[in-house]
C-alpha cells in the first residue's frame, strides 16, 4: 500500500486563481504519479461533485473531492494559495486546498485514513502548521500524521485528557472532556505509518463503546445533575470529507458545552456503525447533519430532532446544541421519515426560505409526475384507439365487450381520468408532506381535493399545500402535555388541520383561487401568433435551464395542469407539445456533438453520449447532465439556445399533444407529427452546432496520458467545468 500523499503531490506556492484551476494543477500531480488516469474523467466528477454542493468551509479551507473510475488507488493532493482561491464558503477564499481522489471501489482501510485527515481539519493547531510550513516533505509529513502539529502534544498533556481513539475515527462514542484544540486523531508516530490499516481507529467497532455509555433510562428534559445526551447522525454526497468534519465539529461543540454528551454516527463511504438502541433510547435530542438520506431514520422517531445539511453541522455545531436542548424544554417532538424518501430533509433549518419553498414545491412534482405519466398515456391511448368521442363513451361498469376495441379504449380512458383526479390531491398533500412530515398527509389531500372539486386547479393544489403543512407546523410548535403526545399525530393534528385547511379553502381563498385559474387558461386559450411563439419560446428554455430541475419541473408541472382535464383546450395541448419537444433537445443535442466531433469530449461522455440517444428521445433531460456539470458555461447556454427554437417550432407549427410522456414512443399520439420531429431535429441541430462551436473555441493540445489511453487523444487543457 503505497502512502496517500507525498512530497511530490504538495504543491506550496499555488498559483491557481480559480477552483477548475487549483483542481486541474493538484490533478496534474496525481496524474504524474499514476494515480489518475484520466486527467478531464477525473475533473469533470470533480465538477460534478463540485456542482452538488459548494466544497468550500470556513477557515479558509477547500477540498474538493470524488469518487472516480479514473483514480487508481486514495489518494490525497495538497495545495497552499497566497492570494486564496473562492470554493463557496461563506466566510470567503481558501489557502489550504485538499484535492482528495477516491477510487469508484476504495477499500475501508484507507477511506478511514481520509476520513481522519477530515477531522484533522477541525483542529486549528493542524491548520496553522500547514499554512507555516516551508518544506514540501514536511508538510505531506504532517497531512500523513508522520510529523506531528507543533504544540500538539503540549496541549494535550496540559489538558490532562485526550481525544477517544473511536471518536477521532467517526465512530460512535461520547466526546470525552478534552479540549476542543486536541487534535482529532492524535497524530501518529513516525514509526507506525498513517497508511497501515493497523493504524486506522475507525476500523475499531462502535456500538461496544457507545453502550458503554447509555444511562439506564431516557429523560427529557434532561435530569439535574447529568449531561444532557444528545445522538447526532451525519453524512455527504461522498461519505469522505464532510461526514467526519461535521462528527468532529460536533463532538468538540459538545466538549466546549461542559455539560453535553454527544455521540456521533457517521454514514460515510466506509460503512458506518449502528448508534447502540440504548444510547438512542437515553437521548434527550438528536441533530441530523446530512445531505443524502439518513439510512434507518426511524430509530430516532419521537425525540426532538434538528434536521440540517452537512455544513451546518461543520460550521455552526454550537448553534445546533443550543437549538435541540430548546426544542427538548419545549417538548417539541419530530417523527423521523423514512430513509430514502425522495422528501427526506425537505426544508431544513438551516436553509433559506427560497430554498425550503423550493424543496417543498418540488416535493409535491415528485410525487404527481408519475400519476401524470399514468393516467396522460392511457388517456391519449384511449383516444388513440376508440377516437376523441371516447370521452363520451358509457363506463365501463355499464358495458364492457371483451371483444370490442371500442370498449378497451374506453377503459383504457377512464382509468386515465381517474388516474388524472389525483393530480391535485396528490401536489397539495406531498407539499405538505414536504412541510410538516406524515401529519401534513391528511390536511393536504383533503384541501387538494377540494381545489379540485371547486376548479381551483394546479393553483389551488399549490396555496392548498402550503397552508396545510404551515397549519401542521404551527399546531406541532404548540407545547403539549407528554399524556397527550401519543395520540396528536393520529388524532389532535388530523382533526384541527383538516377543518381550518377546509374553512379556508372552502369559505376564504378557494373561490379567489378558482377564478385566477379559469383566467389564466381563458389567457391560454387565446393565444395564437407571436404571442404562442413567444410562449414556446419562454418554455423551451425554462425545460433546457437546469435540465429535470425545479425550473424545468414548473414548466412541465404548467403543461400538464392544462391537459389534466377531460377536454382539454387546443392551446393546452400545443403547450404540453413545446414542453416535451423543448425537453428532448438537450440530451440529444450533446449525442449528435459527441458523434460528430468526438475528440471535443472525453471517454466517459463519448459513452454518456450513446446513452442519451435513448434518454433524449424518450423524453429525459437529465440525460444531458454529466455534459452540464462537466462543463456547465458551454453546454447549458447551447441546449437553452435549441429548446428554444424547438418550442418556438412546435407551437408555430401547431403541434398537439395529449400525452404528458413518452418521447417519440408517443409520435402517433401527436398532431402534425412530422412537423413535431422537425422541430425536434431542428433544434437538436442548434445545441449540438453551437456546444462544438463553444467547446471548439477552447485552445486544444494532446495531453501526455498514461499508456492505457490513446496517445493521439486531444485533450482540452482548460478546466473542465469552466
Amino acid at each position: 500500500m503505497s502512502e496517500m500523499i507525498t512530497a511530490d503531490l504538495v504543491d506550496l506556492d499555488l498559483s491557481a486563481d480559480t477552483k477548475e484551476a487549483a483542481a486541474r494543477a493538484l490533478a496534474e500531480r496525481m496524474v504524474a504519479k499514476g494515480r489518475v488516469t484520466d486527467l478531464d474523467g477525473f475533473l469533470a466528477d470533480v465538477a460534478a461533485r463540485e456542482a452538488q454542493m459548494p466544497t468550500g468551509l470556513d477557515g479558509g479551507i477547500g477540498i474538493p473531492h470524488c469518487r472516480s473510475e479514473h483514480v487508481t488507488e486514495p489518494t490525497l493532493a495538497f495545495g497552499r494559495s497566497a492570494a486564496g482561491v473562492d470554493f463557496g464558503a461563506p466566510d470567503g477564499p481558501a489557502d489550504l486546498i485538499f484535492l482528495i481522489a477516491a477510487p469508484a471501489g476504495a477499500d475501508d482501510a484507507h477511506l478511514t485514513i481520509l476520513s481522519s485527515l477530515a477531522r484533522q481539519l477541525m483542529n486549528a493547531e493542524f491548520t496553522d502548521a500547514l499554512r507555516a510550513v516551508d518544506d514540501a516533505a514536511r508538510a505531506a509529513a504532517l497531512i500523513r500524521g508522520d510529523a506531528p502539529a507543533e504544540g500538539t502534544e503540549d496541549s494535550a498533556a496540559a489538558s490532562g485528557g485526550t481525544a477517544s481513539p473511536d471518536a477521532a475515527a467517526g465512530n460512535t462514542t461520547p466526546a470525552t472532556p478534552a479540549p476542543a484544540s486536541a487534535p482529532a486523531p492524535a497524530p501518529a508516530p513516525a514509526s507506525a505509518p498513517a497508511s497501515a490499516p493497523a493504524s486506522a481507529p475507525a476500523s475499531a467497532p462502535a456500538s461496544a463503546p457507545a453502550s458503554a455509555q447509555a444511562a439506564p433510562e431516557a429523560a427529557a428534559p434532561a435530569e439535574a445533575g447529568r449531561p444532557f445526551r444528545i445522538v447526532a447522525v451525519t453524512s455527504c454526497p461522498t461519505g469522505i470529507a464532510h461526514t467526519y468534519m461535521a462528527a468532529e465539529s460536533l463532538e468538540n461543540a459538545g466538549r466546549d458545552a461542559g455539560d453535553v454528551e454527544i455521540v456521533v454516527e457517521t454514514q460515510g463511504s466506509a460503512g458506518f456503525s449502528r448508534l447502540d438502541p440504548a444510547v438512542i433510547a437515553a437521548a434527550d435530542g438528536v441533530i441530523f447533519a446530512h445531505d443524502v438520506p439518513v439510512r434507518e431514520k426511524d430509530r430516532f422517531a419521537g425525540k426532538p430532532t434538528v434536521d440540517v445539511g452537512v455544513k451546518a453541522g461543520i460550521n455552526r455545531p454550537a448553534a445546533l446544541i443550543a437549538e435541540v436542548r430548546g426544542k427538548a424544554e419545549r417538548g417539541e417532538i419530530t417523527a423521523a421519515r423514512p430513509g430514502g424518501s425522495p422528501v427526506d430533509r425537505a426544508g431544513d433549518s438551516g436553509d433559506g426560505y427560497g430554498t425550503k419553498l423550493r424543496k417543498w414545491l418540488m416535493s409535491g412534482v415528485s410525487y404527481m409526475v408519475p400519476f401524470v405519466a399514468a393516467g396522460g398515456l392511457l388517456i391519449a391511448l384511449g383516444f388513440a384507439i376508440g377516437g376523441w368521442e371516447i370521452n363520451q363513451a358509457k363506463p365501463v361498469t355499464e358495458h364492457f365487450d371483451w371483444l370490442q376495441v371500442d370498449s378497451w379504449a374506453a377503459l383504457m380512458f377512464q382509468i386515465g381520468a381517474v388516474a388524472f383526479g389525483f393530480l391535485i390531491p396528490v401536489l397539495a398533500g406531498y407539499i405538505a408532506y414536504g412541510m410538516a412530515d406524515r401529519p401534513g398527509l391528511v390536511p393536504g389531500f383533503v384541501g387538494g381535493m377540494i381545489a379540485a372539486n371547486i376548479n381551483a386547479g394546479f393553483l389551488g393544489g399549490l396555496a392548498a399545500g402550503l397552508i396545510a403543512g404551515g397549519v401542521v407546523i404551527a399546531i406541532q410548535r404548540i407545547k403539549i402535555p407528554p399524556v397527550l403526545r401519543g395520540i396528536m399525530p393520529v388524532v389532535v393534528i388530523p382533526l384541527i388541520s383538516s377543518m381550518i385547511v377546509g374553512f379556508l379553502m372552502l369559505i376564504v381563498i378557494g373561490k379567489p383561487i378558482a377564478e385566477a385559474q379559469k383566467g389564466m387558461t381563458d389567457w391560454l386559450s387565446g393565444l395564437s401568433g407571436s404571442n404562442a411563439i413567444l410562449l414556446g419560446v419562454l418554455l423551451g428554455l425554462m425545460m433546457c435551464f437546469d435540465l429535470g430541475g425545479p425550473v424545468n419541473k414548473v414548466a412541465y408541472a404548467f403543461a400538464t395542469a392544462g391537459i389534466a382535464v377531460q377536454d382539454p383546450s387546443d392551446s393546452a395541448m400545443k403547450i404540453m407539445a413545446a414542453v416535451m419537444a423543448a425537453g428532448m433537445v438537450p440530451p440529444l443535442g450533446m449525442a449528435l456533438a459527441t458523434t460528430i466531433r468526438k475528440k471535443l469530449f472525453t471517454t466517459a461522455e463519448r459513452e454518456n453520449g450513446k446513452a442519451a440517444w435513448v434518454l433524449g428521445a424518450s423524453f429525459i433531460s437529465e440525460g444531458a447532465i454529466p455534459f452540464a456539470a462537466a462543463d456547465p458555461l458551454r453546454v447549458i447556454p447551447a441546449s437553452m439556445a435549441g429548446g428554444a427554437v424547438t418550442g418556438a417550432l412546435a407551437m408555430a407549427f401547431g403541434s398537439t399533444l395529449r400525452a404528458p410522456h413518452g418521447g417519440i414512443w408517443v409520435t402517433p399520439l401527436i398532431g402534425q407529427p412530422f412537423l413535431y420531429l422537425l422541430a425536434i431535429a431542428i433544434g437538436t441541430a442548434v445545441t449540438a452546432g453551437l456546444v462544438i462551436v463553444l467547446k471548439g473555441m477552447r485552445k486544444t493540445q494532446p495531453e501526455t496520458a498514461p499508456e492505457s489511453a490513446p496517445a493521439a487523444e486531444t485533450k482540452t487543457k482548460e478546466p473542465v467545468a469552466a
